[in-house]
């Protein structure tokens, strides 16, 4: 059995026959929040206590979740304030927390009426997952792309380490998607350094911009979460497209051979009513996808509807065995 994801090949991921799990989702929204998003994990073996652990973000900021089984999960743990959009890592026996840190809730509300966004993408560590290092700011706007006339938005961070380097992934820039009445990641781009923390410089022109011609992501890019497998790169993206007059978002296979250019593969998970749920009847956003004793699990989050007063978010997963 191979161990690790990296020893995977493409056509592992490819033939997947992944299942969506019965009970989802697995978490949904908590506290006062209409949403419980952007799920990033930690596999037992990269655990200090041998367990699960899911980060993912609500209005107040972000949590963490434990579980024995990466499906019941304890209560939430807020992290920090803030923030959204975690990504995770474990790297040389320390654990690495980029996110992307807005202004203050209260701030954030004011898009709603009008005002501008503004994020960047920040960096808390921590040896054991119970504390944590005051954050610091690793990517902020140095690209014209990366603002507009909706304000700054540096989202969605993604780490690969690359022998002595390392690139973070990012999303960037707004479109304004009519039917959600608010805006959604127009661009990806990433920034490279030769230190986690810091030194990053970003790219002059995203990789992947919203294709008009594209059945999957003809409003904007979404997010991607980078891979490397055995003989290649994957990309998974949720592209944000119409479709019969609505906005929708699904899960899309990329393949890449250097990591900058990707090429689409297949549709790895798309919206759709799960039974006599909703859940993820429109849309299918980000997703974290983890290898563990030869299974696979693609967890994502998903939204019943566009609708701002009946949209609700929360986070399942599928699963296939190798």
């Amino acid at each position: 059995m191979k161990e690790r994801l990296s020893d995977l090949s493409y056509k592992d991921i490819f033939d997947a026959q992944f299942t969506l799990y019965a009970g989802n989702p697995v978490i949904k929204n908590f506290g006062f929040s209409f949403v419980a998003a952007d799920p990033s994990l930690l596999t037992p073996d990269c655990s200090p206590t041998g367990q699960w652990h899911l980060f993912c973000h609500t209005f107040t900021g972000i949590y963490r979740l434990d579980s024995a089984d990466g499906v019941n999960f304890e209560k939430p743990r807020k992290i920090c304030g803030r923030a959204m959009r975690p990504n995770i890592n474990l790297i040389d026996g320390r654990y690495y927390l980029f996110y992307e840190r807005t202004r203050t809730l209260m701030g954030n509300a004011l898009t709603l009426l009008g005002g501008k966004w503004k994020s960047e993408i920040y960096l808390t560590e921590s040896c054991d997952l119970e504390h944590w290092t005051s954050p610091k700011l690793v990517i902020g706007q140095t690209r014209p792309f990366e603002k507009d006339e909706y304000g700054q938005m540096i989202s969605n961070p993604f780490l690969i380490r690359e022998g002595d380097k390392f690139k973070l992934y990012y999303s960037c820039g707004q479109t304004f998607i009519k039917d959600c009445g608010f805006t959604e990641p127009k661009y990806i781009s990433y920034a490279e350094s030769e230190r986690i923390g810091e030194g990053y410089v970003s790219r002059p022109e995203p990789i992947i911009k919203p294709d008009p011609q594209s059945e999957y992501f003809n409003l904007c890019s979404g997010c991607l979460k980078v891979y490397k497998l055995s003989d290649r790169y994957i990309g998974l993206q949720n592209g944000i497209f119409q479709k019969e007059g609505k906005s929708h978002s699904a899960i899309l296979l990329l393949s890449s051979e250097d990591g900058d250019n990707f090429e689409f593969g297949k549709v790895l998970l798309s919206n759709q009513m799960q039974g006599d749920s909703d859940w993820m009847a429109q849309y299918v956003y980000a997703s974290h996808l983890t290898y563990f004793n030869g299974e696979l699990r693609l967890y994502f989050n998903a939204r019943n509807t566009s609708n701002n007063l009946k949209g609700r978010e929360g986070i399942g997963f599928c699963s296939a065995k190798l």
